[in-house]
């Protein structure tokens, strides 16, 4: 089947998002909530695509299945309680735990099923699931902005399909084999560079689209469990339960490294001296009487005959450069030059050499800024 989006080389996730986004808001394939930006985008002809998971076996024989909370997903849920099977939906943003179970209320019928499948419905007929629970999922379905037929998946950049699988890992809740599905519209099963993937990224095995089932054959790894060199002291503050698993992997006796102490030995091992603020910032004369600020100059430093930039990505509405620069400083990662674009999500670093900008890259690659995970690679047009 020919592809609606085609992607040009060194495009980037956030780059890969946008462009499903707009794409399915310019067709009209975009269905409620709109805009679908900056989310799992649910579109037109879901629950027709829900109903494909009706054909395969592994959902046939599954008892427990797993399905993330977007709206897309919706019709999974309800075809899963009216399987009889038992229903499992992560809890939003990991706030209050891993995922609760949906128990309907006893000689449910059709119509209240599919109301307990209802982001309400999750809310009203749940019981939350501890890490002690023996639970074995069967079958996993979940969300994504785009993915390819070879089972490479990309998400809306927070990253919690991914840590709710390493978590599951963790608790001993699947295996290797476990089926992952996804449930998209035939737009967003696109080509994409396997570079784009990292260890904790989540494949799929199988895609249901409204018009085909699509086996993936994939043999790349899922993740192995939580990377804790990518978790954050933020991130364990914002999301409980990795506070729990933290020391459960402690007392196990497996490497528990938090980033920040993950970076400060890949900053001391690295002998290059730290790059050093010693500019001001200087603004384009059209961006002077701006109050928004979308484009912005940092410069920090001029004496370089030789740069390399480094393209950062996902950042968050409403951050600031101030509080770029402040993370850059953290982790002794400031930049010569720093071309702030916050209106389109994105910063260009320049560094001395490329040695730097790929130290640099390493430190930054996965940490959270703003609730976001940043995608930090190279340009794709050095200077």
């Amino acid at each position: 089947m020919e592809q609606a989006l085609r992607l040009g080389a060194g495009v980037s996730k956030q780059e890969i998002r946008e462009k499903i986004w707009d794409y399915m808001e310019a067709q009209n394939i975009a269905d409620f909530p709109r805009p679908v930006h900056h989310r799992i985008p649910n579109f037109k002809g879901s629950s027709h695509a829900a109903e494909r998971l009706l054909h395969l076996q592994e959902f046939k024989i599954s008892r427990t299945v797993k399905v993330n909370p977007d709206a897309p997903q919706k019709n999974a849920r309800f075809l899963a309680l009216d399987g009889r099977k038992t229903l499992l939906v992560p809890t939003p943003r990991l706030r209050t735990g891993l995922f609760n179970r949906i128990v309907p209320p006893s000689g449910a019928t059709k119509e209240i099923l599919r109301k307990c499948a209802t982001s309400q419905g999750v809310r009203n007929y749940s019981v939350p699931i501890g890490l002690d629970s023996r639970v074995l999922v069967d079958l996993i379905v979940v969300g994504s902005v785009a993915v390819s037929e070879k089972g490479w998946r990309i998400g809306k950049g927070e990253g919690y399909a991914d840590m709710e699988y390493a978590m599951m890992v963790s608790m001993g809740a699947v295996r290797e084999e476990t089926p992952v599905v996804t449930i998209v519209h035939d737009c967003q099963v696109i080509d994409m560079p396997e570079e784009l993937l990292g260890d904790h990224d989540l494949t799929v095995d199988y895609i249901l689209t409204p018009t085909r089932v699509i086996v993936t054959h994939c043999t790349r790894p899922k993740p192995q469990g939580i990377i804790w060199s990518m978790i954050t002291e933020e991130m364990m503050e914002r999301i409980p339960i990795l506070k729990n698993l933290h020391f459960r992997e402690k007392k196990a006796g497996k490497d528990i490294t938090l980033q920040k102490e993950h970076l400060a030995h890949l900053k001391t091992s690295h002998r290059r001296a730290p790059l050093q603020n010693t500019g001001q910032i200087v603004r384009p004369p059209d961006m002077a009487h701006s109050s928004h600020r979308d484009t912005e100059q940092v410069t920090l430093k001029t004496e370089s005959s030789s740069v390399t930039t480094v393209y950062v990505g996902n950042i968050p509405q409403g951050a600031r450069v101030s509080d770029l620069k402040r993370t850059l400083r953290d982790y002794n990662a400031m930049p010569l030059r720093l071309n702030w674009q916050g209106a389109q999500g994105r910063a260009f670093l320049d560094y001395e050499d490329q040695a730097t900008a790929e130290t640099v890259i390493s430190s930054l690659k996965g940490l959270s800024f703003g609730g976001n995970t940043l995608w930090v690679n190279l340009a794709r047009k050095q200077k």
